[in-house]
C-alpha cells in the first residue's frame, strides 16, 4: 500500500469509526476490533496494546493494562489489586445477567417472609451496583476510543489540506465567532499559548480553557432561562448550570434531521467530559491538541448552522 493510500484508507476508516461511535451503529466487540486496526495503521502501539485487554482481558503484569485499569475506572481495591479485569465484552454479558436476575426476582414482593425479602433487597442493591460499575467502565472505555479515533480523523482531515484554504476556513469561523460570542475569541489564544509550552500544568489549564470556552459559547448562543425546552419528549433544563442542555436546544431549533443531532449531541457530550478537571492528568499533550481542534471546528460547525427551521418549544 503506497504512503497515499494509506493515508486515504487511515482517514476513511477514522471517519467511518468516528460515526460508528457516534451513531450507535456496532456492536462494543466489533468497534473494538475496527479501532485496533486503525491504531495498527497508524502505530499507536499504546492504544493498540490497550484495545488488546480491552477484547481478551487485562493482565496484572503489564504496565500498559494497569494504566488503563485507571483510565477506564475498572479499580475496586487498588492495593488490594482487586477489579472489573474482564474484557468489555464479559462486562457487557455481566451486565445484562444482573438485569435479568434482578428481572426475574422482581415479583418476590408479594413473598411474606421477611428473611427472604431482606435477603433478595440486599442482592438487588449488590447486582444494581455491579451494574453502575460496570455501566462506568463501558461509558469510559468508549470516551477514550471516541478520543483516539477523532484525534487521527481531525489530524488527517486536515494534514493534505492547503494552507490558504484552511486559512480561508478558520478565517470565516473567527469571523462568525466574534460576531456571536465574542468573549470566546479573547480565550483563544491563551489555549494556544498553553499547548506549545507542553508540560502538564499548562495542559491542565489549556483544558480548563477549553471547558470555559464551551461555556461561554453556551451562554452567548442560548443564555440560561428558567424555562424547559422540549426535544423529542425529553424536557431539558436551561438554567445557568446547564450548558450542554442549551447548545443541544440551539441545534435542535435548526433541522430535523435526527442523525445529525445525534452526532452532535455525542460530539459535545464527549468534549464536555474530557476537558473536565477530573480528567485533566489523563489527557496526553497530543490529546490536548486535538480535544482544542475539536472544540474550535464544533463552534465553526454549530455557528454556520441555518436560522431556526423548526418551532421552539418552551415549557414554562
Amino acid at each position: 500500500m503506497t504512503d497515499q493510500i494509506e493515508a486515504e484508507h487511515i482517514l476513511e476508516l477514522s471517519k467511518e469509526l468516528l460515526g460508528d461511535i457516534e451513531l450507535d451503529r456496532l456492536s462494543a466487540d466489533k468497534l473494538l476490533l475496527k479501532a485496533t486496526r486503525l491504531a495498527r495503521l497508524v502505530g499507536s502501539d499504546e492504544i493498540q496494546t490497550w484495545l488488546t485487554f480491552e477484547v481478551h482481558s487485562y493482565s496484572s503484569s503489564n504496565p500498559v493494562s494497569l494504566k488503563y485499569m485507571g483510565l477506564t475506572g475498572r479499580w475496586i481495591d487498588y492495593k488490594e489489586g482487586k477489579g472489573h479485569w474482564g474484557s468489555l465484552g464479559q462486562h457487557a454479558v455481566s451486565i445484562e445477567t444482573a438485569k435479568a436476575r434482578i428481572e426475574a426476582t422482581s415479583m418476590a414482593g408479594s413473598v411474606s417472609n421477611a428473611g427472604y425479602l431482606n435477603t433478595l433487597s440486599r442482592n438487588h442493591a449488590a447486582l444494581s451496583s455491579t451494574i453502575r460499575s460496570l455501566t462506568g467502565v463501558q461509558s469510559r472505555v468508549m470516551g477514550l476510543m471516541h478520543s483516539f479515533v477523532a484525534s487521527v480523523f481531525y489530524e488527517r482531515q486536515f494534514a493534505d489540506l492547503a494552507e490558504s484554504t484552511f486559512d480561508g476556513y478558520k478565517a470565516d469561523v473567527d469571523a462568525l465567532i466574534a460576531a456571536k460570542a465574542g468573549q470566546v475569541m479573547n480565550k483563544l489564544p491563551s489555549v494556544v499559548a498553553r499547548l506549545k509550552e507542553g508540560d502538564d500544568e499548562a495542559i491542565s489549564q489549556a483544558l480548563t480553557t477549553c471547558r470555559r470556552i464551551l461555556e461561554a459559547f453556551a451562554d452567548a448562543i442560548f443564555p440560561p432561562s428558567e424555562d424547559t425546552f422540549e426535544v423529542g419528549g425529553n424536557h431539558l433544563k436551561l438554567d445557568a448550570g446547564k450548558h450542554q442542555n442549551r447548545i443541544n436546544a440551539y441545534i435542535a431549533q435548526r433541522f430535523e434531521s435526527s442523525s445529525r443531532r445525534t452526532r452532535l449531541r455525542q460530539n459535545i457530550s464527549n468534549l464536555f467530559d474530557r476537558v473536565s478537571t477530573g480528567v485533566h492528568n489523563d489527557v496526553s499533550a497530543q490529546e490536548a491538541h486535538s480535544l482544542f481542534l475539536n472544540v474550535y471546528l464544533f463552534l465553526g460547525e454549530v455557528l454556520h448552522l441555518d436560522e431556526p427551521q423548526i418551532d421552539t418549544v418552551i415549557v414554562d
